[in-house]
């Protein structure tokens, strides 16, 4: 098991525990009631240091190295599924997975960032950083998915779009906003899931949709806070401090309105349980299709083009305040 930092406590207790059972097996000691009371102690100090996470814990639980990832969920949701590749331009970006897929009887397209498991599949997939043509193979399958009637399914975990300049002279912020200009059209429904890191528009890149959930222990915003930290105070000292000025956590989310539900997890984090974390988002996505599904093609992206109209605060200042205005000063 790996510990975070404010895990700490969580791992005295887990040693503990380990010792014990290491005597009750290799003495004729029974260590039965002291294992149990043990195990209590370990739910309680869980619970108690899950029921007030920060800003920043919740970032570190998005980045758990044991968290599962996309490849994970749609092999758990999907009883069968066909990866497809390539965007039909450049190449077969392998920062971003999609396919087919079928959600107990529902075929879906069903597309998002894999940051990989280990270091070597973490360089193949460039840490889940997509380039153009990664964005341009998710819009491809949604196209895909859009001529056959299939509802899609895109899941969010990213740490932003790759920043290289290679990227750039292939049309990074064309491909990411002609694939926020089609998401807003196209005809069948989009339910989106932030299941990890949710940076800046390599995460709106397929973010756009009817439902967007955020996974408890997630992250939404338009820039990281180690970013944000390094803008601010040219340091990356001052993370945590970022990460709450940034508002990012999925309770910030919803409360601004810019997310339709959170999905909880199991307490520790969804890699604690990344089984019953399948499950729960399975069933997420499957009640929200269903619903999506009553509405027709006009009624679906009329309702998806308002929602977005509506986000963000403004005021209208008429001529006769700006004649006011300017008199004083």
């Amino acid at each position: 098991m790996v510990f975070l930092e404010f895990e700490k406590p969580l791992e005295v207790l887990y040693e503990q525990l380990e010792k014990l059972q290491q005597v009750g097996d290799e003495g004729e000691i029974d260590v039965t009631e002291m294992i149990k009371m043990l195990e209590n102690k370990i739910k309680n100090k869980r619970k108690e240091i899950y029921s007030n996470l920060t800003g920043w814990q919740k970032v570190q639980l998005s980045r758990h190295p044991e968290r599962p990832y996309t490849f994970y969920y749609i092999k758990q949701m999907c009883r069968k599924f066909v990866e497809l590749h390539g965007d039909r331009y450049y190449a077969d970006d392998k920062a971003i997975v999609g396919g087919i897929g079928s959600l107990d009887g529902q075929t879906v397209v069903i597309l998002g960032q894999q940051k990989g498991v280990n270091t070597k599949m973490r360089q193949y997939r460039n840490f889940g950083m997509a380039n153009p043509e990664g964005y341009r193979k998710a819009l491809r399958l949604m196209k895909l998915a859009e001529r056959f009637g299939f509802p899609v399914v895109t899941l969010i975990d990213t740490p932003g779009a790759y920043p290289g300049l290679e990227a750039e002279e292939r049309g990074q912020a064309e491909a990411i906003a002609r694939n926020l200009f089609e998401m807003a059209q196209l005809k069948v429904p989009i339910v989106s899931v932030v299941i990890g890191e949710g940076a800046s528009g390599g995460a709106i890149g397929i973010g756009l949709g009817d439902r967007v959930f955020m996974l408890e222990n997630t992250w939404y915003s338009v820039i990281s806070p180690e970013s944000c930290s390094s803008i601010l105070w040219r340091s990356w000292d001052y993370k945590e401090q970022a990460a709450e000025a940034l508002k990012l956590t999925a309770d910030d989310m919803y409360e601004f309105g810019l997310i339709d539900g959170i999905i909880k997890e199991p307490m520790g984090g969804a890699h604690s349980n990344p089984e019953e974390m399948a499950k729960m988002l399975k069933r997420h996505i499957k009640k929200a299709i269903s619903e999506l599904q009553e509405m027709s093609e006009d009624e679906r992206i009329d309702a998806r083009i308002e929602k977005y109209s509506k986000m963000g605060e403004y005021s209208i200042i008429s001529e006769e305040e700006i004649v006011n205005e300017n008199d004083k000063k």
